[in-house]
């Protein structure tokens, strides 16, 4: 049993707070891509270990920098002059008892199938350079995977934090770019690249969304059918936004275009993503692993994506501090706001970190001695199935980015 620790913070709720900054980087932007590629990479890579070794070895194929290429924007239509190259790196276990794994061929093999499900208008063949620097890990790391037992130990000290529930602000933030790069709104409005962020700003019930949409110059004729087509979105988003129950919902898309300066006052690509030759992408820099960036939350340090699911703590008590704190609120009633907080010791099981804490804000009229069996319950439940949560975590059930 881990030593579960409770404490009631007696403050507002992040949504009773005067402001809120949310971000979310989108399916086409540079950091997203790194951190969605690498994670497909390990869910490949899992399922293969499991297919010739019959279990999943030691990976982290968490490194990633996506270097933009160069491009000339045209109307109607521009040209790509120097492919985007991205570099797949850290460590990975190429053989086991004389059975070889083919790493580096998954690797690049599964990146270019992402680009293809994911970005209509990039050939990884011709658009993007792989360059696979990926190496045999640590003896000491290896190792860990050889020691037999229901859970693997740690491989690292490292702590992560969740929180529930997502405020309104939050839903609205992630829901937005979902929306934009929905196969229904692409059909609406060709011209609406992948590459989009959302940045929303709440200041007590009143908010205000500012949008970044690259769009693609083939499906804009000149300068005037640029705004053009830009007022019909934002109207469209405006639309979409208004189903949120706040004040108001002001929305600013593209604030750098400036009208009169051609194209170089508008916010064009080639290829749906301003990587094709504008902005390079790193692991890490992306979403937290629900999805979004929270900036008045406390959040973990670790890129979850990438990183082995069944013993990298950087993954596993990234998303496991989520899970826990949505099942407390969904299954304790009295529970406003929580945070779970999971520290690991290298080498220890992964099901019994040094720390569980859990800090609620409760519902007035309810008192923490009343409930605290219950939470204690809650947690110490997600950790004895630590084992099946590790399996829905390798097969990609379960989002990071």
């Amino acid at each position: 049993m881990p030593q579960i620790v409770l404490e009631e913070l007696k403050r507002p709720t992040i949504e009773d707070q005067s402001f809120e900054i949310v971000e979310r980087k989108g399916l086409g932007h540079p950091d997203y891509i790194c951190d969605a590629v690498m994670e497909s990479i390990s869910v490949q890579l899992s399922a293969e270990y499991l297919r010739r070794l019959g279990t999943i070895a030691h990976h982290n194929i968490d490194k990633a920098l996506l270097a933009a290429g160069e491009a000339e924007y045209r109307f109607c239509g521009g040209v790509i002059k120097k492919p985007m190259k991205l570099i797949i790196g850290d460590r990975a276990t190429f053989e086991v008892e004389g059975v070889e794994i083919p790493v580096a061929e998954i690797a690049e093999k599964t990146a270019k199938e992402w680009f293809l499900k994911n970005l209509r208008l990039v050939d990884p063949e011709k658009h993007i350079q792989f360059q696979i620097e990926l190496r045999r890990g640590s003896e000491a790391l290896r190792d860990i995977f050889k020691r037999k037992g229901e859970v693997l130990g740690a491989n690292d000290t490292s702590a992560a934090v969740g929180y529930a529930p997502m405020t309104e602000v939050e839903r609205l933030t992630l829901e937005c770019e979902r929306y934009l790069n929905s196969r229904e709104f692409k059909k609406k409005f060709p011209v609406s690249g992948e590459d989009i962020k959302v940045m929303a700003l709440r200041q007590h019930r009143r908010v205000q969304l500012t949008i970044s949409m690259a769009f693609i110059d083939q499906f804009v004729k000149s300068e005037s059918d640029y705004f053009r087509q830009k007022d019909e979105i934002l109207e469209v988003i405006k639309d979409f936004v208004a189903n949120y129950n706040f004040e108001e919902v002001e929305v600013d898309l593209n604030t750098l275009d400036q009208r009169g300066r051609g194209i170089d006052g508008l916010y064009l690509t080639v290829l749906g993503t301003c990587a094709d030759g504008a902005d390079s992408g790193q692991v890490g820099r992306g979403n937290r692993v629900n999805g979004i960036i929270p900036l008045n939350r406390p959040i973990s340090s670790e890129a979850a994506a990438g990183k082995n699911p069944v013993s990298h703590i950087g993954k596993i008590y990234n998303v496991l501090s989520h899970r826990i704190a949505a099942r407390l609120i969904d299954e304790i009633e009295g529970i406003r706001e929580t945070y779970v907080w999971l520290l690991s010791q290298i080498g220890k099981p992964i099901n019994q970190p040094k720390i569980a804490a859990v800090q609620v804000i409760l519902k007035d009229g309810v008192l923490l001695r009343d409930i605290e069996s219950e939470i204690e319950e809650t947690v110490a439940s997600q950790l004895e199935n630590i084992k099946g949560f590790c399996t829905d975590l390798a097969s990609g059930i379960i989002s990071v980015c």
